[in-house]
Protein backbone atom coordinates (compact mmCIF):
# COMPACT_ATOMS: atom_id res chain seq x y z
CA UNK A 1 0.00 0.00 0.00
CA UNK A 2 2.84 2.39 0.83
CA UNK A 3 4.86 1.60 -2.66
CA UNK A 4 1.11 1.98 -4.34
CA UNK A 5 1.06 6.06 -2.31
CA UNK A 6 4.39 6.49 -3.27
CA UNK A 7 4.28 5.64 -7.27
CA UNK A 8 0.65 7.79 -7.19
CA UNK A 9 2.72 11.17 -5.51
CA UNK A 10 5.25 11.20 -8.15
CA UNK A 11 3.19 10.46 -10.70
CA UNK A 12 0.33 13.11 -9.55
CA UNK A 13 2.22 15.94 -10.72
CA UNK A 14 2.58 15.15 -13.86
CA UNK A 15 -0.59 13.39 -14.68
CA UNK A 16 -2.10 17.02 -13.36
CA UNK A 17 -0.47 19.02 -15.78
CA UNK A 18 -1.33 16.67 -18.87
CA UNK A 19 -4.65 16.41 -18.29
CA UNK A 20 -4.86 21.24 -17.51
CA UNK A 21 -2.32 21.81 -20.53
CA UNK A 22 -3.38 18.97 -22.64
CA UNK A 23 -6.79 16.64 -21.82
CA UNK A 24 -9.13 19.58 -20.53
CA UNK A 25 -7.84 22.00 -23.50
CA UNK A 26 -8.36 19.18 -26.55
CA UNK A 27 -12.03 18.61 -24.65
CA UNK A 28 -12.70 21.92 -24.07
CA UNK A 29 -12.03 22.64 -28.49
CA UNK A 30 -14.43 19.43 -29.22
CA UNK A 31 -16.73 20.67 -26.44
CA UNK A 32 -16.88 24.25 -28.03
CA UNK A 33 -16.53 22.89 -31.69
CA UNK A 34 -20.26 21.58 -31.21
CA UNK A 35 -22.03 24.82 -30.06
CA UNK A 36 -23.78 26.88 -31.99
CA UNK A 37 -24.78 30.83 -31.10
CA UNK A 38 -28.70 31.31 -30.90
CA UNK A 39 -29.56 35.19 -31.42
CA UNK A 40 -33.19 35.63 -30.00
CA UNK A 41 -35.58 39.04 -30.43
CA UNK A 42 -35.96 40.93 -32.87
CA UNK A 43 -32.81 40.71 -35.37
CA UNK A 44 -31.65 39.09 -33.13
CA UNK A 45 -30.82 41.82 -30.63
CA UNK A 46 -32.76 40.08 -27.86
CA UNK A 47 -29.82 38.09 -26.38
CA UNK A 48 -27.37 35.45 -27.62
CA UNK A 49 -26.89 31.99 -25.71
CA UNK A 50 -25.02 28.78 -26.50
CA UNK A 51 -26.78 25.73 -27.93
CA UNK A 52 -25.76 22.41 -29.05
CA UNK A 53 -25.57 22.20 -32.63
CA UNK A 54 -23.68 18.86 -32.90
CA UNK A 55 -21.98 18.60 -35.99
CA UNK A 56 -22.94 21.42 -37.52
CA UNK A 57 -19.94 23.30 -37.08
CA UNK A 58 -17.90 20.51 -38.85
CA UNK A 59 -20.06 20.28 -41.69
CA UNK A 60 -20.05 24.71 -42.35
CA UNK A 61 -16.05 23.98 -42.09
CA UNK A 62 -15.95 21.33 -45.00
CA UNK A 63 -18.35 23.45 -46.98
CA UNK A 64 -15.90 26.61 -46.31
CA UNK A 65 -14.31 26.92 -49.89
CA UNK A 66 -11.53 29.05 -48.01
CA UNK A 67 -10.76 26.40 -45.70
CA UNK A 68 -10.53 23.29 -47.20
CA UNK A 69 -8.42 25.49 -50.48
CA UNK A 70 -6.07 26.13 -47.35
CA UNK A 71 -6.13 22.66 -46.61
CA UNK A 72 -5.35 21.29 -49.87
CA UNK A 73 -2.42 24.17 -50.24
CA UNK A 74 -0.69 23.27 -46.58
CA UNK A 75 -0.74 19.41 -47.73
CA UNK A 76 1.39 20.11 -51.52
CA UNK A 77 3.45 22.67 -49.50
CA UNK A 78 4.10 19.44 -46.63
CA UNK A 79 4.70 16.82 -49.38
CA UNK A 80 7.20 19.20 -51.36
CA UNK A 81 9.19 20.91 -47.98
CA UNK A 82 9.01 18.38 -45.81
CA UNK A 83 11.36 16.13 -47.53
CA UNK A 84 13.57 18.93 -48.77
CA UNK A 85 14.28 19.79 -45.63
CA UNK A 86 14.87 16.48 -44.05
CA UNK A 87 17.33 15.95 -47.15
CA UNK A 88 18.99 18.93 -46.46
CA UNK A 89 19.77 18.28 -42.68
CA UNK A 90 20.70 14.89 -43.68
CA UNK A 91 22.76 15.58 -45.80
CA UNK A 92 24.33 18.66 -43.22
CA UNK A 93 24.74 15.69 -40.45
CA UNK A 94 26.34 13.33 -43.15
CA UNK A 95 28.97 16.05 -44.04
CA UNK A 96 29.34 16.98 -40.01
CA UNK A 97 30.38 13.40 -39.26
CA UNK A 98 32.53 12.56 -42.24
CA UNK A 99 36.80 12.11 -41.21
CA UNK A 100 37.78 14.88 -43.21
CA UNK A 101 35.44 17.50 -41.78
CA UNK A 102 36.54 20.52 -39.78
CA UNK A 103 35.25 23.06 -37.71
CA UNK A 104 32.61 20.58 -36.77
CA UNK A 105 31.31 22.33 -33.51
CA UNK A 106 31.38 25.89 -35.36
CA UNK A 107 29.37 24.71 -38.44
CA UNK A 108 27.35 22.95 -36.13
CA UNK A 109 26.35 25.95 -34.37
CA UNK A 110 26.40 28.13 -37.84
CA UNK A 111 23.47 25.70 -39.42
CA UNK A 112 21.65 25.49 -35.69
CA UNK A 113 21.43 28.74 -35.60
CA UNK A 114 18.57 30.06 -37.92
CA UNK A 115 16.35 27.82 -35.34
CA UNK A 116 17.33 30.00 -32.78
CA UNK A 117 15.48 32.98 -34.81
CA UNK A 118 11.61 33.43 -33.53
CA UNK A 119 9.26 32.20 -36.55
CA UNK A 120 8.03 35.81 -36.92
CA UNK A 121 11.65 37.40 -36.88
CA UNK A 122 12.69 34.71 -39.14
CA UNK A 123 9.62 35.80 -41.39
CA UNK A 124 10.12 39.94 -41.21
CA UNK A 125 13.95 39.07 -42.29
CA UNK A 126 13.18 37.45 -45.35
CA UNK A 127 9.90 39.48 -46.06
CA UNK A 128 12.43 42.59 -46.49
CA UNK A 129 14.74 40.30 -48.78
CA UNK A 130 11.73 39.39 -51.33
CA UNK A 131 10.15 42.63 -51.00
CA UNK A 132 10.44 43.91 -55.20
CA UNK A 133 12.89 46.63 -55.43
CA UNK A 134 14.80 45.58 -52.25
CA UNK A 135 15.61 42.04 -52.64
CA UNK A 136 19.39 41.80 -53.66
CA UNK A 137 17.99 37.94 -55.05
CA UNK A 138 17.00 39.58 -58.11
CA UNK A 139 20.26 41.58 -58.78
CA UNK A 140 22.11 38.64 -57.99
CA UNK A 141 20.45 36.13 -60.46
CA UNK A 142 20.26 38.70 -62.53
CA UNK A 143 16.49 38.46 -63.40
CA UNK A 144 13.46 40.29 -61.65
CA UNK A 145 11.08 37.77 -59.55
CA UNK A 146 8.33 38.58 -57.69
CA UNK A 147 8.93 36.06 -54.81
CA UNK A 148 5.57 37.44 -52.92
CA UNK A 149 3.43 36.80 -56.15
CA UNK A 150 0.47 34.40 -56.25
CA UNK A 151 2.46 31.63 -58.20
CA UNK A 152 5.61 31.96 -55.76
CA UNK A 153 4.75 33.21 -52.30
CA UNK A 154 4.00 29.25 -50.59
CA UNK A 155 7.47 28.36 -51.64
CA UNK A 156 8.99 31.32 -50.36
CA UNK A 157 7.25 30.24 -47.44
CA UNK A 158 9.16 27.21 -47.25
CA UNK A 159 12.25 28.65 -48.00
CA UNK A 160 11.62 29.89 -44.29
CA UNK A 161 10.46 27.08 -42.76
CA UNK A 162 13.40 25.27 -44.50
CA UNK A 163 15.96 28.17 -43.30
CA UNK A 164 14.60 27.88 -39.74
CA UNK A 165 14.36 24.09 -39.03
CA UNK A 166 16.53 22.26 -40.93
CA UNK A 167 19.38 22.91 -38.59
CA UNK A 168 17.38 21.89 -35.89
CA UNK A 169 16.69 18.44 -37.58
CA UNK A 170 20.01 18.02 -38.54
CA UNK A 171 20.93 18.25 -34.67
CA UNK A 172 18.62 15.30 -33.67
CA UNK A 173 20.34 13.19 -36.82
CA UNK A 174 23.51 14.06 -35.72
CA UNK A 175 22.76 12.89 -32.26
CA UNK A 176 22.12 10.04 -33.59
CA UNK A 177 25.31 9.30 -35.58
CA UNK A 178 27.25 9.76 -32.40
CA UNK A 179 25.34 7.25 -30.81
CA UNK A 180 26.68 4.73 -33.61
CA UNK A 181 29.13 2.51 -32.69
CA UNK A 182 32.81 3.62 -34.42
CA UNK A 183 33.64 -0.29 -35.15
CA UNK A 184 31.00 -0.32 -37.48
CA UNK A 185 32.59 1.96 -39.06
CA UNK A 186 36.06 -0.16 -39.11
CA UNK A 187 34.12 -3.14 -40.24
CA UNK A 188 32.79 -1.42 -43.04
CA UNK A 189 36.37 0.25 -44.49
CA UNK A 190 37.77 -3.27 -43.87
CA UNK A 191 35.55 -4.83 -46.36
CA UNK A 192 36.90 -2.10 -48.69
CA UNK A 193 33.51 0.39 -48.25
CA UNK A 194 34.55 3.97 -49.08
CA UNK A 195 33.34 6.92 -48.01
CA UNK A 196 30.48 7.38 -50.21
CA UNK A 197 29.47 3.24 -49.30
CA UNK A 198 30.11 4.01 -45.95
CA UNK A 199 27.56 6.74 -46.00
CA UNK A 200 25.18 4.77 -47.89
CA UNK A 201 25.03 1.25 -46.75
CA UNK A 202 26.00 2.10 -43.07
CA UNK A 203 25.40 5.34 -41.56
CA UNK A 204 21.76 6.10 -43.14
CA UNK A 205 20.43 2.99 -41.97
CA UNK A 206 21.25 2.89 -38.43
CA UNK A 207 20.04 6.66 -38.63
CA UNK A 208 16.35 5.74 -39.85
CA UNK A 209 14.62 6.38 -36.40
CA UNK A 210 15.77 9.96 -36.04
CA UNK A 211 14.73 9.87 -40.20
CA UNK A 212 11.34 8.82 -39.31
CA UNK A 213 11.26 11.01 -35.92
CA UNK A 214 12.17 14.38 -37.55
CA UNK A 215 9.81 13.65 -40.17
CA UNK A 216 6.70 13.00 -38.26
CA UNK A 217 7.77 16.17 -36.25
CA UNK A 218 8.10 18.06 -39.60
CA UNK A 219 4.51 16.73 -40.99
CA UNK A 220 2.78 17.86 -37.90
CA UNK A 221 4.92 21.16 -37.42
CA UNK A 222 3.42 21.87 -41.69
CA UNK A 223 -0.02 21.68 -41.18
CA UNK A 224 -0.04 24.40 -38.16
CA UNK A 225 1.94 26.95 -40.29
CA UNK A 226 0.51 30.00 -39.31
CA UNK A 227 3.68 32.95 -38.48
CA UNK A 228 5.21 33.03 -41.49
CA UNK A 229 2.16 34.12 -44.05
CA UNK A 230 0.67 35.89 -41.04
CA UNK A 231 3.76 37.97 -41.08
CA UNK A 232 4.03 38.22 -45.12
CA UNK A 233 0.32 38.62 -45.48
CA UNK A 234 1.17 42.30 -44.95
CA UNK A 235 3.25 41.86 -47.81
CA UNK A 236 2.08 39.96 -50.48
CA UNK A 237 -2.01 40.22 -52.06
CA UNK A 238 -1.37 36.53 -52.80
CA UNK A 239 -2.16 35.42 -49.35
CA UNK A 240 -5.59 36.15 -47.42
CA UNK A 241 -7.30 35.35 -44.18
CA UNK A 242 -7.43 31.52 -45.22
CA UNK A 243 -4.38 31.07 -46.86
CA UNK A 244 -3.51 28.15 -44.32
CA UNK A 245 -5.90 26.13 -42.11
CA UNK A 246 -4.59 27.62 -39.05
CA UNK A 247 -4.77 31.60 -40.26
CA UNK A 248 -8.84 30.73 -41.24
CA UNK A 249 -9.46 28.98 -37.83
CA UNK A 250 -7.78 32.41 -36.48
CA UNK A 251 -9.67 34.80 -38.20
CA UNK A 252 -12.73 33.09 -37.70
CA UNK A 253 -12.10 33.09 -33.90
CA UNK A 254 -10.78 36.56 -33.62
CA UNK A 255 -12.20 38.31 -36.50
CA UNK A 256 -15.78 36.98 -36.82
CA UNK A 257 -15.90 35.88 -33.56
CA UNK A 258 -17.37 32.20 -34.55
CA UNK A 259 -15.42 30.31 -32.09
CA UNK A 260 -17.70 27.49 -32.98
CA UNK A 261 -16.92 27.24 -36.39
CA UNK A 262 -12.82 27.93 -35.58
CA UNK A 263 -12.80 25.03 -32.78
CA UNK A 264 -14.29 22.93 -35.57
CA UNK A 265 -11.65 23.77 -37.90
CA UNK A 266 -8.98 23.04 -35.41
CA UNK A 267 -10.28 19.84 -34.63
CA UNK A 268 -10.21 18.93 -38.09
CA UNK A 269 -6.42 20.20 -38.72
CA UNK A 270 -5.85 18.26 -35.71
CA UNK A 271 -6.88 15.28 -37.32
CA UNK A 272 -5.56 15.81 -40.24
CA UNK A 273 -1.92 15.73 -38.47
CA UNK A 274 -3.33 12.31 -36.54
CA UNK A 275 -4.10 10.48 -39.71
CA UNK A 276 -1.14 11.68 -41.62
CA UNK A 277 1.67 11.29 -38.83
CA UNK A 278 0.32 7.44 -37.76
CA UNK A 279 -0.47 6.77 -41.74
CA UNK A 280 3.21 7.80 -42.08
CA UNK A 281 4.62 5.97 -39.27
CA UNK A 282 2.41 3.09 -40.35
CA UNK A 283 3.94 3.07 -44.20
CA UNK A 284 7.87 3.04 -42.38
CA UNK A 285 6.62 0.14 -40.19
CA UNK A 286 5.86 -2.09 -42.90
CA UNK A 287 9.47 -0.81 -45.36
CA UNK A 288 11.17 -1.95 -41.95
CA UNK A 289 13.56 -4.75 -42.39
Amino acid sequence: MRNRLAVAGFLAPFLVLFSAFFLVPIGYSIYRSMTLVERTGPLGFGGAEQVFGGLTNYLWALQEPGFLAGLGRILLFGAVQVPVMIAAATVLALLLDSASARWKGFFRATYFLPYGIPGVLASILWGFLYMPGVSPFSELLGVEIDFLGQDTVLWSIANIVTWSFAGYNMLVITAQLNAIDPSLYESARMDGANAWQLAWHVKLPLIRPALVLTTVFSIIGTLQLFAEPMVLKELSTAIDARYTPNLSAYSEAFVNNDYGLAAAQAVLLALTAFVLSFGFLKLVGRRAP
